[in-house]
C-alpha cells in the first residue's frame, strides 16, 4: 500500500516537473508574440505620421515646385546686410539695425527721456515725465507701447480669472454650477486674443486701446483655467480643520484654499504677463500699435534689414520681460539662492562653464 502511493507520489511529481518548461516556453512564445504586435504598432503609427505629414506638407503648399524656397539664400541678405571691415573681412553691419533702431525710437524715445536724464537734475522736468507725461513705458518708445499693452491686459484681466477661477472650482462652486465659469472661461479661450482685438475695435478705434482690452480677456480665459487647475490639487487637511472650528465659507475659500495656492497664483500671473507681452507684438502686426505695427509697416515697404532690426527689438524686450518676471518668481522659491538681475547677468559666464564642468 505504501509502495503504490510512493510510485503514485512519484508520478504526480514528475508529470509536475514536465509541465515547467512547456510554461517556460508558453510564456516565452507570449513575450515574443507581444513583441511582435508592438513592433506591428509602431511600424504602423510611423508609417501612419509620415504619409500625414506628407499630405501636411501639400496642404501647405510646400511641396509645390513654384514656392520660392529656392530664393531663400538669396533673401537672408535682405535681412542680414554685409559689410567689409577694414576693407577686407566680411560681416554683419549691425550698424544698419541700430540706426534704425535708434530713429523709430524703438527701444528708448529720446523726447521723454530727456526730462528725466539730466546732469543736473531738473526738479520740473521730473515732475512732468512722472505726473504729467506719464512717462514710465513711454520712455522706452515703442517697446514701451507694447509692454503697456501686455501690463494693462495683465492687471485688468488678474482679478476677473481670480474671481472666474475660484467659482469654477468645484471645491468652492458645486458642480454643475462651476461649469457656468468654467464655460465662460472655455468660451473666451477659444478666441484668440487678436480676433479679440478685431471685435474691441469699433468700440474703441484701431490703437494699443482696444489691443489691450482684447488681452485682458485672453488673460480671464488662461489664467482663470490655471488657477482652477491649482485649486484642484489643494491639501484637504487644513480645510477639513477650518471647518471642524465652525468657519463659513468664504473663510474657508480665503484662508484655507486661496493661502495655499497664493505662490502659485503670483508665479502663474508673472508667467501670462511674458505671454501677454509677445501677445501685444502679435496684435500690433493688424494695427494696434507697438513693435508690431513697425514690423509690419516694414514687411509691406518690403525694407527686410528694418525688419530684422524690429525682430532684434522684439527680442531685447521679451528677454528682458523674462529675466525680470525670472527674478520674481525666484525669490517667491525660498530654496532659491536670491540674485538681483545684475548677478544674473554678469554670472552666466561661470555658470554655463560649471554646468559643463557637471
Amino acid at each position: 500500500m505504501n509502495t503504490d502511493t510512493t510510485e503514485q507520489d512519484g508520478t504526480i511529481e514528475s508529470d509536475g516537473a514536465d509541465d515547467v518548461p512547456s510554461r517556460i516556453t508558453e510564456q516565452f512564445e507570449n513575450i515574443k508574440r507581444t513583441r511582435r504586435r508592438r513592433a506591428i504598432g509602431w511600424t504602423g503609427l510611423f508609417a501612419f505620421l509620415a504619409f500625414a505629414t506628407l499630405q501636411a506638407f501639400a496642404a501647405t503648399e510646400l511641396l509645390d515646385p513654384d514656392a520660392r524656397l529656392g530664393t531663400f539664400r538669396d533673401s537672408l541678405t535682405g535681412f542680414f546686410p554685409l559689410t567689409d571691415y577694414f576693407g577686407v573681412l566680411p560681416f554683419l553691419d549691425v550698424g544698419r539695425y541700430l540706426e534704425f533702431i535708434i530713429q523709430e525710437n524703438l527701444l528708448y524715445d529720446p523726447e521723454i527721456g530727456g526730462l528725466l536724464f539730466q546732469i543736473p537734475p531738473n526738479p520740473v522736468d521730473v515732475y512732468v515725465f512722472f505726473f504729467q507725461e506719464l512717462g514710465i513705458f513711454q520712455i522706452f518708445g515703442e517697446a514701451g507701447i507694447t509692454l503697456a499693452m501686455g501690463f494693462v491686459g495683465t492687471v485688468i484681466g488678474f482679478p476677473f480669472a481670480l474671481v472666474f477661477g475660484t467659482l469654477g472650482s468645484e471645491r468652492v462652486t458645486p458642480f454643475p454650477f462651476n461649469f457656468i465659469f468654467r464655460g465662460t472661461m472655455s468660451f473666451i479661450r477659444a478666441i484668440p486674443a487678436i480676433i479679440w482685438t478685431l471685435i474691441f475695435i469699433p468700440f474703441l478705434g484701431l490703437g494699443p486701446s482696444s489691443a489691450a482690452i482684447a488681452i485682458a480677456f485672453d488673460t480671464i480665459g488662461n489664467l482663470g483655467r490655471l488657477f482652477v487647475d491649482e485649486l484642484e490639487e489643494i491639501e484637504d487637511g487644513p480645510i477639513e480643520a477650518m471647518r471642524t472650528t465652525g468657519a463659513s465659507k468664504p473663510q474657508i475659500v480665503f484662508f484655507g484654499m486661496l493661502s495655499q495656492v497664493r505662490t502659485a497664483f503670483i508665479a502663474w500671473t508673472l508667467y501670462i504677463f511674458e505671454i501677454n507681452v509677445r501677445i501685444g507684438v502679435t496684435v500690433g502686426v493688424i494695427g494696434a500699435g507697438g513693435l508690431g505695427y513697425v514690423l509690419t509697416s516694414q514687411q509691406n515697404l518690403l525694407r527686410f534689414t528694418n525688419m530684422m532690426a524690429t525682430l532684434l527689438a522684439i527680442f531685447l524686450l521679451i528677454i528682458s520681460v523674462e529675466l525680470f518676471s525670472q527674478r520674481l518668481r525666484s525669490r517667491l522659491r525660498s530654496d532659491d539662492v536670491e540674485m538681483s538681475i545684475w548677478e544674473l547677468i554678469t554670472g552666466f559666464p561661470n555658470r554655463m562653464a560649471e554646468s559643463m564642468l557637471k
